[in-house]
Formats: structure tokens, sequence, C-alpha cells
């Protein structure tokens, strides 16, 4: 299988480029900085030589967009949204005008598209869109017009040959450096890792080898198309979240934050509150109703799995920086 990948480079992206190439698929990856045999180089809004690489392809998973890891200024909040909606239009236009398109294209969402709210779980049948509740701040409502103008790019597309699904997708729990389940694991092993302004809010996520499996499903799935939600069957509050990642690292407690030292902290962190308070409570109506079954539905069950495979990786990191220190002092 002939695998187009645009925004390859990312977490999520390497993610899926590591299992999809181990599986054997023939995957090419679209970035602004292509260094690899299997990359080649775009800018992310306009068509060029390497729509070429879609025209002939089985499918397209357009993972593109500025990381939402950063303090939600104007400017910031205009690149997230331009970076998302650019991509998702031009992958289009190369899909619209290949001799040969993709059978299915997946285009990345978000499960930010959801209303923040804790008494009901949403699916994607009778989840709320958010963007007007009270008591939350007024830019919480960008991120959701961000994911919807993310979604009808995809939508909007004249791509009648290609299957079309919007991966509304939680939190990617993976091992790998930079990620938030490695962000996470610091703060908890540092004892930093209690519950963020009372733990009340929910956190949704997905364990990466069940989400590399969800695509994989959704890719064979013909009848399955629009919005459908990649998360794990358990969300649960942010207060349980912590105390099983605790857990699952050994350490006994996490100091608690307030509010306002979320907002400190995120400050120092060059990153945004919203990450940690927006309540998420996203299942996988459409997933379970086809029949996708995950290896790791119970967030304590994958927080130990994700901890023991973090070990290797930490170590290859500290390998890693060994080498290039002295590469360097040669």
């Amino acid at each position: 299988m002939k695998v187009v990948l645009p925004g390859g480079t990312g977490q999520v992206g390497t993610i899926l480029d590591r299992a999809l190439t181990a599986a054997g698929h023939e995957v090419t990856v679209l970035t602004r900085h292509p260094l690899r045999a299997h990359d080649i180089g775009w800018d992310g809004a306009t068509l060029g030589r390497w729509a070429s690489a879609i025209d002939g392809c089985d499918v397209v998973i357009n993972l593109v967009g500025r990381s939402v890891s950063c303090r939600y200024t104007a400017e910031n909040l205009r690149a997230m949204m331009d970076s998302r909606v650019d991509s998702a239009r031009v992958v289009g236009e190369a899909i619209a005008t290949a001799a040969r398109p993709p059978r299915v294209w997946l285009q990345m969402s978000t499960a930010t598209v959801y209303a923040h709210r804790f008494e009901a779980a949403h699916d994607e049948a009778t989840g709320v869109i958010g963007g007007r509740e009270d008591g939350v701040p007024d830019y919480w409502a960008y991120s959701v017009e961000i994911a919807k103008n993310w979604e009808r790019a995809q939508a909007e597309a004249a791509t009648p040959a290609t299957r079309k699904v919007a991966l509304r997708s939680a939190m990617v729990m993976s091992p790998d450096r930079g990620g938030v389940f490695d962000v996470l694991s610091r703060l908890a092993r540092l004892g930093l890792g209690g519950p963020v302004a009372g733990g009340a809010q929910y956190v949704s996520w997905i364990h990466d080898e069940d989400f590399v499996r969800a695509v994989e499903f959704l890719i064979t799935r013909d009848d399955l198309e629009g919005p459908v939600n990649l998360a794990s069957p358990d969300p649960l509050p942010h207060r349980d979240f912590m105390r099983a990642l605790r857990r699952a690292w050994g350490v006994p407690v996490g100091l608690p934050a307030t509010r306002w030292m979320a907002e400190l902290g995120a400050f120092a962190l060059r990153s945004d509150t919203e990450l940690l308070l927006k309540s998420r409570r996203v299942v996988p109506g459409r997933l379970r109703a086809a029949g996708f079954s995950f290896t790791h539905p119970e967030w304590e069950e994958a927080a130990a799995s994700l901890v023991e495979r973090a070990g290797p990786v930490r170590t290859a990191s500290r390998r890693g920086r060994a080498s290039r220190a002295s590469s360097h002092a040669v």
C-alpha cells in the first residue's frame, strides 16, 4: 500500500510513519524540511511537484498543523488556523487533479471540537460542538472554530472518488520524547503530577498502538466516512488520570496545583492552560459500533505499558545526545 503523510514529521506522524513502514507499506512524507529518502518538500499551502506523490497513491493521511503546545496569542492562533485549513485545502486540490486519486483521505482533526462539559460524554451522534459554553475563556471558542474550519476544508473538497474521514483525535499517548505522555510523566516523576484546579475536568486519550490500529481499521472500512472519534472508551477525571500515571511510575504523591499555579506553569512552559483545564469527555461511538476493539481500553493498564516502553526510549535518547556531544567535540 502506498501512503502519503503530509506533516509526517511531528509526533503523530512519526508514530504512523514508523508503524506503517514496519508493516511493509511504502510511506512518503511531505514536509517543509525534507531530510530523508522518503521525504518530499512542500510548503503546505500551494500546489507543486509534490502533488505527483498523491497521484497514484492508495491513502493520504494529512497531519499538518502548527503545534498547540504554545501560548495562545492572536498570532499563534491564526497560525494554528492557517496551517490546518491551508494544508487541507491544498491536499484536496491535489486529490481533485490526480489522474488516479487515492481511495481514502484521512484528515487529522481534534476532540477539542466538542464542548467543555463534565456530566455526559461526547460521541459523534450526540456530542455537543463547543464554542458557546458559559464560564470559559472567550478564546476557547477560537479553538473550536479552528477544528470546524479544518473539517470543513476537507468536507468541501471536490474529491468524489475518494472517501473522506475526519479523525477527531484525543491526545495520543506514546513514550516518544517531547510528546504529551513524556511531558506529563516528567511532572509526575518530579512530584508535580497532582490534580490541577481540583482535577474534575475529564481527560480523553488514546494509546499510540490503538491510534495506529484505528487508522488501519478506517483505511479498510469503506463504509465509514465523515467525523470519527479516535479516543479510548475510558476518559477519566484529571485527578484519576494523574493518580494512575503516578502509580505507573511508582511515585506515591503529586502536588496539586490551583488554577493560578497552572497559569504560571503554562506561561513558563510557553503553553496554555486550555490543554489542562478544558474537560474533554469524548468516547469512540462510531469505532465501537463498527466493531473496533481496543488493545488498551483502560488508562491504568495503558499507562503501565507506556512506562515500560519509555525506559528504552529514554536510554536511546541519552545515547543519542552523548553521541552528538562526542561528534561536536571532535
